[in-house]
């Protein structure tokens, strides 16, 4: 009987070793199912504009809607949930165009797009008012959310957000400038540099789950050009946008920050009218990944909550 008990075990652990190494997508998706449901976070869906749009969902309080960065999706929630969720109900989406939300060719993905289907979103899903945050192009979208619809928002938590214009350029717009945009990775040399990019340390992640992460980005890489594209060609300042926004803001950069200039954070913070700024020692352009406990806290303390 042991000899039978110690050849099964041997037997799952092989399999399972060879589904990390064959099919390490399978075991990158079990792991994100796990992670979410150790914070608590469940996955739903509605519709907006005529896209599928899942969401993550979890806690109790007032609902806090969180958007991420250009090329992400709502997973880069996940870890900063658990120490949010006893405070707020948490609500992380995929934009329309990013994760598995629907990409559709025939539909447009610029500023005034994107922001008409968030407030589409709120409403689908229930949400009158509530607070917001966002990372990167996220803020960006925060933002300028905020501005034009104050009666929705509660309050705002910038994590460096996209959109001030008259801040330093950054190592990365440098590089889009002289046509090289690392947000558009086709290839495994750019997505290694965007990687090292955006963490001043790196999380540890097994070497395997690099994999599948570089094959769905090769294969959103043309909608993502064109989603940058219509955002981007033209962008609206936060300068114009945020002058006379007044909503209690939380203002977060990473003094390490290659992506977009902590520069922006003076600009930003010289304008808005009711804002907060914090700026992360030995912190690259994602926060709620590189360190999320401490992210948290300093939120929950905006907030005037216990961490």
């Amino acid at each position: 009987m042991s000899a039978w008990i110690m050849g099964t075990v041997f037997t799952i652990f092989v399999a399972c070793a060879a589904i990390y190494f064959i099919a390490p997508g399978v075991v990158f998706k079990l792991a994100m199912t796990i992670a979410r449901r150790s914070a608590g976070l469940h996955l739903k869906e509605t519709t907006v504009d005529g896209h599928r749009v899942p969401y993550l969902e979890g806690g109790s309080g007032e609902p806090l809607v969180l958007i991420h960065g250009f090329g992400a999706n709502k997973d880069h929630w996940t870890m900063i949930a658990p120490f949010l969720t006893r405070h707020f109900r948490i609500i992380a989406l995929d934009l329309p165009g990013f994760g598995d939300s629907s990409r559709r060719q025939d539909a447009r993905y610029g500023l005034d797009d994107q922001i008409a289907r968030l407030a589409e979103f709120a409403a689908s899903i229930g949400l009158e008012r509530f607070h917001v945050g966002g990372n990167s192009m996220g803020g960006y979208l925060a933002a300028i959310l905020a501005a034009r619809h104050p009666a929705k928002v509660k309050s705002l938590w910038l994590l460096a957000p996209a959109g001030a214009l008259s801040a330093e350029p950054s190592e990365l717009q440098r590089l889009i400038e002289q046509g090289k945009n690392l947000l558009v990775i086709e290839d495994e040399e750019t997505f290694n540099e965007l990687t090292e990019m955006v963490f001043t340390v790196q999380p540890p992640m097994p070497a395997q789950f690099k994999r599948p992460l570089m094959q769905r980005q090769f294969a959103e890489a043309a909608f993502n050009a064109k989603m940058f594209d219509e955002l981007f060609a033209d962008p609206v300042g936060l300068e114009t946008e945020l002058a006379d926004c007044d909503i209690h803001a939380l203002l977060v950069w990473g003094e390490d920050d290659r992506l977009l200039h902590p520069s922006g954070a003076e600009v930003l913070s010289g304008l808005m009218k009711n804002v907060e700024c914090r700026i992360m020692a030995r912190m690259g352009h994602v926060p709620m990944l590189e360190r999320p406990a401490e992210t948290a806290a300093d939120y929950l303390r905006f907030q005037g909550l216990a961490a």
